[in-house]
């Protein structure tokens, strides 16, 4: 399999052939968020997807993390369109911020795709353009013509497509499982894949993010009788968080409501949100007066209501969590019942954990993937994947969707399945991938980071800030104040020291004092006279100070007055 050990040795990519079709991951690959792929032909671009990707504890306060959109900046003009695969987050939740930069690049998708994204877009005041598409529609953009295929996800309407030009036939899975029996009935169309694999599929990029689970994914039908027993055994009020775009689920849960004379009652803002949306387009069917506006639902009995919110990963904004703190306006206690039916993403436990820890203190019964059936993924797991790729054929295999580890184990089914293994890519964001005379490899490299949303912010974070804030966050700060009069070559008074987020009280620092000043001192001897030249004295005197006594590296905020 062709690896890229020591890609940083890759040079910028080589000016594209005529011939060659040029694909860069902006996100997406060694991770499971932020997905973003660009196709470039002959000058012109297509874009995939524009997702983002959720905070880890180790970024703290921020709120959104985007695919890196350097590459593309200065060629905004070359972008014929951008086709979205399914309306989640992490496919979607960066729209908003690409179209500041260009705000009539084409939207191309399905229709409850373009209504998640829409909704999405009008609070950024954004009207885009979009072109509605479906399971079997064609459209053409320059040299790249799609067809799209209808496919199976935990959100409905979910696409895959292949993207044929003069440089060869890609076929792009989206996010897809092979769930023979979903509730809508729309399976993932393998006629149509079957079909371009007839035709003959160069690269295969296909969602990886199962790949190390054996077998196949369970049904989501399954999760309606664990639902149903569940709520037929719950003495009180009943709670279900899941995704605010898994309509599946929700409809679950109102089936189980409807069969046990509940109400329904939607919390969270995005929940609330989408569901109106899933309602008025008739992806979401409820019984007349099975859903109630909270209000309505607050006044009713507690066994006779059911929450539906957000907050299944523990975010701590979201309903869920702040239900489990004790500050959102509905209570639960014994004889509650609370279902977590959503998966466990990656770096999430913790928080998740809390959560079921704070709901169970209050007395409440939690039902989470742990100990029910009541989560199936959304994405297709090694049978599957071994299934699709057999009936693709496809030469080249290049997996996308998925972290480091997901990724290889993708990479091995196609060896397994006849891929040449130097025909498997596997790549990772900014890694150029060249597609020529049938054939796909790494040619290069461009520059991607981490772009984050930070409030208002976009960008303008870096890591430097963000490492400041892990040593805030951590080991608290050391600010000192000297006054100082350069020409006579010393201190009014003595330095002060306050400490903050430290557990020593400031009386510690009283040995630290005379040992800055005489510091001071000696370095206006040596002409240090200007602000910084001090600073950087007392920085270095107080830090290995602190460092020795206390054991500790907080940050230190050095201010130097002069007289």
């Amino acid at each position: 399999m062709s690896h890229h050990q020591g890609w940083p040795d890759l040079g910028h990519p080589p000016p594209l052939a005529a011939d060659t079709l040029r694909i860069i991951p902006l996100g997406g690959l060694g991770e499971v968020g932020r997905n973003m792929t660009v196709f470039e032909l002959a000058g012109q671009i297509l874009l995939v997807d524009c997702g983002v990707l959720f905070p880890e504890e180790h970024q703290p306060g921020v709120d959104l993390i985007l695919p890196d959109f350097g590459p593309i900046k200065d060629r905004l003009d070359d972008v014929l369109a951008l086709v979205l695969t399914h309306g989640h987050e992490d496919h979607i939740g960066a729209v908003p911020y690409l179209l500041r930069l260009r705000p009539d690049i084409p939207l191309v998708g399905s229709p409850l795709t373009l209504a998640f994204t829409e909704a999405k877009l009008k609070e950024h005041q954004i009207t885009p353009v979009t072109v509605p598409v479906d399971g079997r529609s064609t459209v053409s953009y320059g040299p790249f013509t799609c067809e799209f295929m209808a496919v199976t996800h935990s959100i409905p309407d979910s696409l895959a497509l292949t993207i044929t030009t003069p440089a060869g036939r890609v076929l792009h899975t989206g996010d897809f499982k092979l769930d023979q029996l979903p509730l809508d009935g729309r399976v993932t169309d393998l006629r149509e894949f079957a079909r371009a694999g007839e035709q003959g599929v160069d690269l295969l990029m296909v969602d990886s993010t199962n790949a190390e689970v054996p077998g196949f994914v369970p049904t989501e039908r399954d999760i309606g009788p664990v639902l149903d027993a569940v709520f037929a055994s719950a003495p009180g009020l009943i709670m279900v968080a899941c995704f605010s775009s898994h309509v599946h689920r929700v409809q679950q849960v109102l089936d189980a409501a409807a069969a046990h004379g509940r109400k329904v009652s939607f919390a969270g803002r995005s929940m609330i949100r989408n569901m109106t949306i899933a309602l008025d387009m008739g992806y979401l069917a409820a019984q007349e007066g099975t859903i109630v506006p909270l209000s309505v639902a607050d006044a009713l009995p507690r066994d006779q209501v059911v929450f539906v919110t957000t907050g299944s990963q523990g975010e701590p904004m979201a309903a869920l969590s702040r239900i489990a703190n004790g500050d959102h306006k509905i209570h639960v206690g014994p004889g509650d019942t609370v279902v977590l039916a959503s998966s466990l993403i990656p770096g999430n436990e913790n928080s998740v954990y809390r959560v079921i820890n704070g709901l169970t203190r209050m007395g409440a019964k939690v039902v989470h993937r742990g100990n029910a059936a009541v989560h199936v993924s959304g994405h297709s797991a090694a049978g599957e994947l071994l299934y699709t790729m057999n009936i693709v054929s496809p030469r080249c295999v290049m997996p996308i969707h998925g972290e480091a580890r997901q990724l290889v184990a993708a990479g091995q089914h196609a060896v397994a399945t006849g891929v040449e293994s130097d025909n498997v890519v596997l790549a990772e964001n900014g890694l150029v991938v060249d597609l020529a005379g049938g054939l796909a490899q790494i040619v290069g490299a461009v520059e991607v980071g981490n772009v984050y949303v930070d409030g208002a912010s976009v960008g303008e974070l870096t890591e430097v800030e963000l490492k400041d804030r892990r040593i805030l966050g951590d080991e608290g700060f050391v600010s000192i104040f000297a006054v100082v009069e350069p020409a006579e070559g010393t201190i009014l008074g003595e330095p002060t020291i306050q400490a903050r987020g430290m557990a020593e009280d400031s009386s510690v620092f009283e040995d630290l004092v005379p040992q800055l000043a005489s510091a001071l001192e000696d370095a206006m001897k040596q002409g240090a006279h200007d602000v910084h030249q001090l600073q950087q004295v007392i920085r270095k005197v107080a830090g290995r100070w602190i460092s020795r006594e206390l054991r500790r590296r907080p940050m230190i905020i050095p201010v130097v007055f002069l007289l």
